[in-house]
C-alpha cells in the first residue's frame, strides 16, 4: 500500500536528524563531529526530506555545479545522499523525491542537467538516467608495472608537500585540467574541503593523504597526485596532470614507492597509463558504471554542448517521468552553432530521455544504444549520423562524488 509522505526542504537545525537518517540507510554509524561536516557541505534549501509525522524518513541533496561537456562547461545538478530508511521502502518515498527535484529544476527554469553516482545500477533508470560515463578500476602488480623504454617524464620534479602548501597548487592544476576533462566539475572551497578530508574515517586502515606535487623547472605546478598508503598497496585517489610529460612522471612516481606490491587507482576508461607500461597486462582493469546523467531540460541541455560533426536531426523523446521534454526536437550544429528546438517534422529517431541522457557526454555511443533495441531508427543512417556527432574524443570520467560529508 503507498502511503503519501509530505515533502519539504529542511532547516539549518534539521541537518542533524536528516544526516542521521542517511547514515543509518547506508549502515554506518553516526560520528561525533559529523554534523559539522554536513553542515559545510549541505545546501539546506536543495535538500528536501520525507516525513512520517515528525520523523526524517528519506531525503535527498543537490549540489550545484558546473560540469565539462564536449566543447564547453554546463550547470549541473548533482544529485547526492539520496536516502529511504530501510522501514519505509517500497512506499513510494523514491519516486516522489525525484519527481519533486527534476520538477522543481524545471518550474525554476534551474540546471538543464541532473547527475549523480548510483549506489546500485537498477534504480535510476526509470526516472530518466542514463550510464553517460564508465570508471576503469585499475589494480596493479607494482612489480612488473615498469613504464616503457623511451617514455618521456620531462624535466620536472616531485615533492611531497603539506596540505596547506599543496592545497593552492592543486587548484591550479585542476582547474587548467577540467577544462577539457568532459565530466568533471568545478571545485568551490567547500568542495575543496570535502575532497581533502583525512579524518580516520576516511583513511580505511591507511595512512594520512599525501600530496605529490609535479613542478616544472620554472617553478610552474602541472600535475599532482593525491595517495595513501595501505599495508603492500598504494591506494592512488587522484590524479591531475596539464601535460603528458607530468603525467608519465608522477605515475613513475606512484609506481617506484617502496613497500608496497599492489596499487589501486579508479580512472577513465581511456586512462593513458596503461599504455605507458611496458606490460600491459601488469594493470587489470574492471568497468564500472560511473556517471548517470538526466536531461532536465532537453533543448537547453542538447544546445549547452557541441558536436564532432555537422547535424542535423529531428529526435521523438518518450518521457512520461517529466513529461515537458516529451516531443519531437531538431537539433541543428554546425561549429559553435548550435539549436534545438521543437519541430512538427517528422522524426528521425526515437528515444526515451534516458538514452539521450547515457549519451550526452560522447562516452555511450547512440549506435552501441541501437544495437540493443533501446534507440529506434526512423530514417535510414540516422543513428550513424547522429551517434558520430555526440562522440567525444576522449572517455568522460567523473573522479568523484559530488561532495564528501564528513560522517
Amino acid at each position: 500500500m503507498t502511503t503519501t509522505y509530505p515533502l519539504r526542504t529542511i532547516t539549518a537545525h534539521e541537518i542533524d536528524a536528516w544526516a542521521r537518517m542517511v547514515t543509518t540507510t547506508y549502515g554506518q554509524d553516526w560520528r561525533e563531529g559529523g554534523l559539522r561536516g554536513a553542515a559545510r557541505s549541505l545546501e539546506p534549501g536543495r535538500t528536501i526530506a520525507a516525513f512520517d509525522g515528525p520523523e526524517i524518513v528519506g531525503g535527498a541533496s543537490i549540489y550545484g555545479r558546473l560540469l565539462t561537456v564536449p566543447g564547453g562547461a554546463a550547470p549541473v545538478a548533482g544529485i547526492t545522499l539520496v536516502a529511504v530508511l530501510p522501514t519505509h521502502r517500497r512506499r513510494g518515498i523514491l519516486t516522489a523525491m525525484m519527481r519533486e527535484q527534476l520538477t522543481g529544476l524545471h518550474e525554476a527554469g534551474g540546471e538543464p542537467i541532473a547527475a549523480l553516482n548510483a549506489a546500485q545500477a537498477t534504480i535510476y533508470g526509470r526516472f530518466g538516467y542514463g550510464v553517460a560515463s564508465h570508471v576503469a578500476q585499475i589494480r596493479g602488480d607494482k612489480r612488473f608495472m615498469a613504464l616503457r623504454p623511451g617514455t618521456d617524464p620531462g624535466e620536472g620534479t616531485i615533492r611531497l608537500l603539506g596540505r596547506e602548501d599543496a592545497r593552492p597548487l592543486l587548484e591550479k592544476v585542476y582547474e587548467r585540467a577540467r577544462e577539457g576533462a568532459v565530466g568533471w566539475v568545478d571545485r568551490a572551497e567547500k568542495y575543496w574541503q570535502a575532497r581533502l578530508a583525512d579524518g580516520e574515517g576516511a583513511r580505511e586502515g591507511g595512512t594520512a593523504l599525501r600530496y605529490a606535487v609535479h613542478r616544472e623547472p620554472s617553478g610552474e605546478a602541472t600535475g599532482y597526485a593525491l595517495y595513501r598508503s595501505m599495508p603492500d598497496l598504494v591506494r592512488v585517489i587522484e590524479v591531475a596532470a596539464t601535460s603528458r610529460q607530468s603525467y608519465a612522471a608522477l605515475w613513475r612516481f606512484l609506481i617506484e614507492l617502496d613497500g608496497h606490491t599492489e596499487l589501486a587507482y579508479d580512472g577513465a576508461v581511456d586512462e593513458p597509463l596503461t599504455h605507458l607500461l611496458a606490460d600491459p597486462r601488469a594493470a587489470r582493469t574492471t568497468l564500472m558504471d560511473n556517471l548517470w546523467v538526466r536531461l532536465v531540460d532537453i533543448g537547453r541541455a542538447l544546445s549547452a554542448r557541441r558536436y564532432a560533426t555537422g547535424l542535423d536531426v529531428v529526435v521523438e523523446v518518450r518521457d512520461t517521468f517529466c513529461p515537458w521534454n516529451a516531443g519531437r526536437h531538431r537539433l541543428t550544429a554546425d561549429g559553435d552553432t548550435v539549436t534545438c528546438e521543437r519541430t512538427r517534422a517528422r522524426a528521425d529517431l526515437r528515444v526515451t530521455a534516458a538514452e539521450l541522457g547515457a549519451a550526452y557526454l560522447g562516452g555511450t555511443t547512440l549506435a552501441s544504444l541501437a544495437a540493443a533495441g533501446r534507440v529506434e531508427e526512423l530514417r535510414p543512417g540516422a543513428v550513424t549520423t547522429t551517434s558520430r556527432a555526440f562522440h567525444g574524443d576522449r572517455a568522460p570520467f567523473h573522479p568523484s562524488g559530488w561532495a564528501f560529508p564528513a560522517f
